[in-house]
C-alpha cells in the first residue's frame, strides 16, 4: 500500500537509514562525465533496488526522508526544483512498480525468473523519465518537445543502461549480504566517483587546451564554428523568437601596425584586443573567439542588432581610448576596428550563412572608412555580391556540349528571375542572388550520366534517384568558390515543396529560404511548359493553372500567386493583344 510515512519493522529501520544514508552520499559523488555539466547519479540505482527488494511503499520513504534532509542541507537550490525533482521521481517509481507487477514482477529478491519484468520496468522508467524532462525543457526554454525527447534520447541512454543494470547489482547485493552489500556498493560507487573526476579534470584540460587560441587566451575558429552549430540547432527548434546577434570585428590597418612596430608588438595589440574582448564579453555571457589573424567573432544570445550594436560600439570606444606605443603611426593615431553585425532570423539557411553576412557587413564597414560598425541589411548601398555573372555564365556552358535542354532551361529560369524580381520589388542584393542563382541551379546535372540525361523514355527509380543528387552535386560545385555562398541554398534547395515533401531535406514552408521558394515556382513554371525528351508540354494557361492548384502544398503560395499575376500581366496580355489585332 502506498501512504504509510516511516518503516515497519526494526530491520527495515535500520535497512531504510542506511539507504537514506548513501544516497545523501552519492547525491555528492556523482560520476562526472564529458560533456561538462554531464553526471551519472547513482542515487536511481537504489530507489529501484528498493523498489524490487522491498516494494513501493519503503523506496517511497526513502525518497522522501532522503529528499527532505538534502533540500534543507542543499539551500542554494531553488526549492521548486527540490519539489520538482522528487515529484518526477515518485511519478517514475509508482509506474515502474505498477508495470513491474503487470508482468508479474515478484516483489523480495532479485531473480532471473524476474528478467522480462526488470526489462519492462526499465522501459518504462526511461520513458516517464524522458518524458518528464523534455516536457520541463519544452516549456522552459520553449523548444521543440520532439527535438527535446529526441535529443535525451540520443545523449542519454547509455547511462540510462548502466544505472538501471547497477540496481540489479545493488539489489543482488542487498538480498544476499543485508548492510555490508550496500556499503560495498557505496565504497564502489565513492572511489568511481573519484577517479571519473580525476579523469575528468584531466579531459577538460586538454580539450582547453585544443579549443583556445593561445596567444588572446579566445576560443579559437574550430571551436567557435562547433559552439555556432550547436547554437543554429538550437534557434531552429525554440518555438518562440528570441533573439541572437553574432559581430565579425576586424582590426584596422594591423598590416601597417606590424610592418611599422614588429611583429612583437603586433602580438602584443592582439593579445591586449583579446583582454578587452574577455572583460567585455564575460558580464554578458557572450561567446568570443579570434576567427583568424585580427579577425574577432561574438556570439551574443538574446541580443537584438541594436542591442548587439551598443555593445559593440562601446568596446570599439575603448579600444580607441586605448594607447599603444606605435599607433601614432596608424591613419587613425589609435587603435581601431571595422565590425559587421547580423541578426539571426527564421530563413537563414545554415550558419555558413550567418557568418557570410556578418562578414559582409564588416567589410561595408570598412568601406564606410573604417573605426565604425554597421548592421547587415541598414546599407545605403546593396552590399555586393562577388559573383559574377560572366564566371557562371563560363561554368553554364558545360552544361551546352552534355546536356542543351537544360542549358537553355537555365537560361530561361534566369530571365524569368530577373523580370520576376523586379516585379516582387526585392532589394538589389536579393534580386541579384535570385538571378545568379536561378543561372546555375541546375549546375549539379553535369555530374549526372549522359544516358540518363538525355533519356528519351521514362526514367526508372534508380536514375530518377540520381537525376535528384544533381541539388547535392551542384551545392559541392559551387561552394568551391567562397564568393558563390549566397547562391548555395538556392542551388541546393530549389527543389524543397512548401509541404515539406520535396528533396533532398524535406524542409517545408519557412524553413526554405525565401528566395529558394521564389525559384521553385519559376523553375517548375519553366520545366513545365518546355518540351522535354520523357515529358509531354503544358500550355501557359494550364502551367499556371498548375501553380494555382499546387500554391501551399509545392509552392509558396504567396510567391506561385504573385508569379501568376506576373506573368498573366508580362505575356498573356501581350498575346491577347496580338490575338486581338
Amino acid at each position: 500500500m502506498v501512504g504509510d510515512i516511516g518503516f515497519q519493522s526494526l530491520y527495515d529501520w535500520i535497512m531504510g537509514y542506511a539507504l537514506i544514508g548513501v544516497t545523501l552520499l552519492l547525491f555528492k559523488y556523482v560520476i562526472v562525465l564529458p560533456p561538462k555539466g554531464n553526471s551519472l547519479s547513482m542515487d536511481t540505482a537504489i530507489f529501484l533496488a528498493c523498489l524490487f527488494l522491498f516494494g513501493i511503499e519503503f523506496s517511497l520513504n526513502v525518497l522522501l526522508f532522503s529528499s527532505l534532509i538534502y533540500s534543507f542541507y542543499e539551500k542554494r537550490i531553488n526549492w521548486s526544483k527540490h519539489l520538482f525533482n522528487f515529484s518526477a521521481y515518485t511519478i517514475m517509481l509508482i509506474s515502474t512498480y505498477y508495470v513491474f507487477l503487470f508482468f508479474n514482477g515478484t516483489i523480495g529478491s532479485i531473480n532471473f525468473i524476474n528478467l522480462f519484468a526488470y526489462l519492462a520496468s526499465f522501459l518504462i522508467y526511461f520513458f516517464v523519465n524522458s518524458l518528464i524532462i523534455s516536457t520541463y525543457f519544452w516549456i522552459s526554454d520553449k523548444k521543440s518537445l520532439i527535438g527535446v525527447l529526441d535529443g535525451m534520447l540520443k545523449g542519454t541512454l547509455e547511462s540510462y543502461v548502466v544505472t538501471l543494470v547497477l540496481s540489479l547489482v545493488l539489489g543482488y547485493l542487498m538480498d544476499s549480504s543485508g548492510v555490508f552489500g550496500l556499503a560495498l556498493f557505496a565504497v564502489i560507487s565513492i572511489l568511481l566517483s573519484i577517479v571519473f573526476k580525476q579523469y575528468f579534470s584531466l579531459y577538460e584540460s586538454v580539450k582547453t587546451k585544443a579549443n583556445m587560441d593561445h596567444l588572446t587566451g579566445l576560443y579559437n575558429h574550430g571551436y567557435f564554428k562547433e559552439i555556432l552549430n550547436e547554437k543554429f540547432e538550437e534557434m531552429k527548434q525554440i518555438t518562440i523568437n528570441k533573439p541572437l546577434s553574432m559581430a565579425m570585428l576586424d582590426i584596422d590597418d594591423f598590416k601597417i601596425f606590424n610592418d611599422s612596430n614588429g611583429h612583437m608588438k603586433g602580438d602584443h595589440v592582439l593579445t591586449l584586443f583579446g583582454e578587452i574582448l574577455i572583460e567585455k564579453c564575460k558580464e554578458k555571457d557572450y561567446v568570443v573567439a579570434r576567427y583568424g589573424g585580427e579577425e574577432f567573432v561574438i556570439l551574443m544570445p538574446e541580443t537584438t542588432e541594436n542591442q548587439a550594436n551598443d555593445f559593440i560600439e562601446c568596446i570599439r570606444k575603448e579600444l580607441n581610448n586605448t594607447y599603444v606605443d606605435g599607433v601614432e603611426r596608424l591613419p587613425y593615431g589609435c587603435l581601431s576596428f571595422s565590425a559587421g553585425i547580423i541578426e539571426w532570423n527564421i530563413e537563414m539557411y545554415n550558419p555558413t550563412e550567418f557568418l557570410t553576412h556578418a562578414d559582409q557587413a564588416m567589410y561595408y564597414a570598412k568601406e564606410q572608412g573604417k573605426n565604425n560598425t554597421h548592421i547587415y541589411g541598414h546599407e545605403f548601398e546593396p552590399l555586393e555580391i562577388t559573383a559574377s555573372l560572366e564566371e557562371l555564365e563560363q561554368q553554364l556552358k558545360l552544361l551546352l556540349a552534355k546536356d542543351i535542354y537544360t542549358y537553355r532551361h537555365s537560361k530561361r529560369v534566369f530571365k524569368f528571375a530577373v523580370e520576376f524580381g523586379k516585379y516582387l520589388l526585392l532589394n538589389e542584393q536579393d534580386k541579384k542572388i535570385l538571378s545568379l542563382g536561378a543561372l546555375v541551379h541546375d549546375i549539379g546535372k553535369l555530374e549526372v550520366p549522359r544516358e540518363i540525361i538525355n533519356k528519351t523514355g521514362k526514367l526508372t527509380a534508380e536514375e530518377w534517384n540520381t537525376v535528384k543528387q544533381h541539388v547535392t552535386w551542384g551545392r559541392e560545385i559551387i561552394q568551391v568558390d567562397k564568393k558563390n555562398a549566397s547562391l548555395v541554398p538556392l542551388v541546393e534547395l530549389h527543389h524543397e515543396r512548401f509541404d515539406g515533401k520535396g528533396y533532398p531535406y524535406g524542409k517545408k514552408a519557412e524553413e526554405i529560404p525565401k528566395l529558394a521558394r521564389i525559384l521553385c515556382v519559376i523553375d517548375s513554371f519553366d520545366a513545365m511548359t518546355t518540351e522535354r525528351p520523357y515529358q509531354k508540354t503544358k500550355s501557359y494557361n494550364d502551367a499556371l493553372d498548375e501553380l494555382r492548384d499546387c500554391a501551399g502544398t509545392q509552392f509558396d503560395p504567396f510567391y506561385a500567386t504573385a508569379f501568376i499575376d506576373y506573368f498573366n500581366k508580362e505575356y498573356m496580355q501581350v498575346e491577347e493583344d496580338i490575338t486581338t489585332i
